[in-house]
């Protein structure tokens, strides 16, 4: 290969200021003698085919466990193309970040349609984090690529490649008083684009104290990366992710969202409502969105919603709405709202217009109380003498209760001993939703009536395992006809398309389900006794919930 302007920032006593501001410097390497390590480049070979081609190689010299378990799935080239495409124009110099780069796809992808585009940036100084030291070589090689693409374009190119660990070094940079307010000083990055690594982080870990320092309280990586590279953005810098949808709703992602779009005023939403549409080489079924957003304060009076059931899939809808509509101001729970057609407006307008709230239904909604790894000595596999019944989500099945489960792993009884007392609610009628729902379920919501019946009816107390939610009166039992209509309603079609808006993943928080509104206790009660739901078929639920809220609306 041809001689290079790039630098590899790894000296550990190199600050993250000095590896920062190198932009303007050029450096010279020759990268011969690593083609026999990192693969030879044809001359045609362009830098986003070069990055698929080196990162199916870096891949297969990791075991699968380990890439999972660091949060390591690198961007398709489709995907990679569909986040840079999303950019505007820039016409002046550009810096990009990319945070947790793999292999350098995305910035790949960024310097095509740069250079592509009939408006050229004056300049492109890319700079690039990779913790993984079996992708240094290989990024290396795709940002020579870029430089040499664009040379041939007449763009000045240059790059730093950053050997190490993004938060540490992101937090460093954040920690200089006034980085990039100097006069002589880069005012930070234009652009950044992110594929950023998914792994929950424990709350005593390096990481959490990290971000913590940061500013933000959160329980995932992929939101610390948003949130330090959002604060990293020069004003009115542009950012593209591709990320989970899980941090629109939610307690845990509450921080995130709050900081986040308090920083960065949200523009644009891409929806792929096949999980495995983006990512199905590495099996991943999280469903995924791509935001663009800008560093303001000032946010937008609309946002644009789009969605396709895959990448090579034109898309199915496409819509501009209200900022309100995507994130109420007035929503103390800051929860992301994607209502992707007329559809799902009518949904939401239906359950928001809706009467009461749980408080005013006098219901509660738990988490179930029993965690099996900490109550491990009390569990039993049969019930007996001085034991309760523990329903696990394995016990619902077709919206009735089948207990015990003689054939399962899981234990069927809690020994009822006063160590356990609060771990049990007195026996009655409850209304259960499995925290998890199976990813095949049809619904996202599934809801099953607990009875104190036949095998269950001779035990004064039950247990509730940890992956259940529980609707009962101030910890007792609800009453049975309002029980079966609240248990009808969740399972409606129109609960399951509000709650796809603004959950995209498969849990189902207790602290979502108090968010919804609900009928009045004189609606729930008569969609119990209605004939129509009696079969428990979709259609007839549907029919009947529709018909209790018609009514009332007249």
């Amino acid at each position: 290969m041809g001689a290079a302007a790039g630098r590899r920032a790894e000296d550990p006593q190199e600050t993250a200021l000095e590896t920062t501001i190198a932009y303007g410097i050029v450096f010279r390497q020759s990268f011969g003698m690593r083609q026999a390590e990192n693969g030879t480049c044809s001359a045609a070979e362009s830098p986003l085919a070069l990055a698929a081609r080196l990162g199916e190689q870096g891949c297969a010299a990791l075991k699968a466990d380990y890439r999972s378990r660091m949060g390591q799935f690198l961007t398709p080239p489709g995907v990679a193309a569909l986040l840079a495409a999303m950019f505007e124009p820039a016409g002046g110099e550009v810096r990009l970040l990319d945070a947790g780069a793999g292999v350098g796809a995305l910035t790949a992808a960024f310097v095509e349609e740069a250079l592509g585009r009939q408006r050229k940036p004056r300049s492109l100084h890319l700079t690039a984090w990779e913790a993984e030291k079996e992708f240094i070589g290989r990024l290396e090689l795709v940002l020579e690529r870029c430089v040499e693409a664009g040379r041939a374009a007449g763009v000045p190119t240059s790059y730093v490649l950053n050997h190490g660990d993004m938060l540490k070094d992101g937090a460093a940079l954040l920690d200089e008083d006034d980085l990039f307010r100097g006069p002589s000083q880069s005012r930070g990055f234009t652009h950044a684009i992110m594929n950023p690594p998914y792994r929950k982080i424990n709350t005593d870990s390096e990481a959490r104290l990290l971000l913590r320092r940061a500013g933000l309280e959160t329980s995932n990586l992929y939101t610390g990366f948003l949130w330090l590279v959002a604060r990293l953005l020069e004003p009115d810098g542009q950012m593209v992710a591709i990320t989970p949808r899980s941090f629109c709703n939610g307690p845990y992602f509450l921080p995130f969202r709050e900081r986040f779009f308090g920083l960065m005023a949200l523009e644009r939403l891409h929806v792929f409502e096949r999980r495995d549409a983006l990512f199905a080489g590495d099996d991943v079924l999280q469903e995924n969105l791509i935001m663009y957003a800008r560093r303001s304060a000032k946010r937008r009076t609309s946002v644009v919603l789009g969605s396709s059931h895959g990448l090579l899939a034109k898309p199915a809808r496409s819509r501009t709405v209200p900022y309100s509509r995507v994130m109420d101001p007035a929503d103390p729970t800051r929860v992301v709202h994607l209502a992707l057609d007329a559809a799902d407006d009518d949904a939401r307008r239906t359950v928001m217009g809706l009467s009461a709230s749980l408080v005013g239904l006098g219901v509660e909604v738990s988490t179930g109380r029993v965690v099996d790894f900490r109550a491990r000595d009390f569990l039993r596999k049969n019930p007996g003498e001085h034991t309760a019944p523990l329903i696990y989500p394995l016990h619902l099945n077709g919206g009735c209760m089948h207990w015990p489960s003689p054939g399962s792993r899981k234990a069927n009884a809690l020994l009822a001993v006063p160590e356990t007392e609060d771990l049990l609610v007195p026996n009655g009628v409850y209304v259960l939703v499995r925290r998890f729902t199976a990813k095949e379920e049809r619904r996202r919501v599934v809801a099953t009536v607990f009875r104190p019946e036949g095998n269950l009816a001779a035990f004064r107390s039950v247990g509730f395992e940890n992956h259940l939610n529980y609707f009962h009166r101030k910890g007792g039992a609800l009453e049975r006809v309002l029980a079966e209509g609240l248990a009808l309603y969740l399972n409606s079609t129109l609960v399951d398309s509000y709650f796809r808006q603004f959950s995209g993943h498969t849990q189902v928080n207790a602290a979502d389900l108090r968010s919804l509104r609900y009928p009045s206790k004189e609606q729930l009660c008569r969609l119990a006794a209605s004939a129509e739901a009696g079969a428990c078929d979709q259609a007839a639920i549907d029919g009947a919930v529709d018909a209790t809220i018609r009514t009332s609306r007249r």
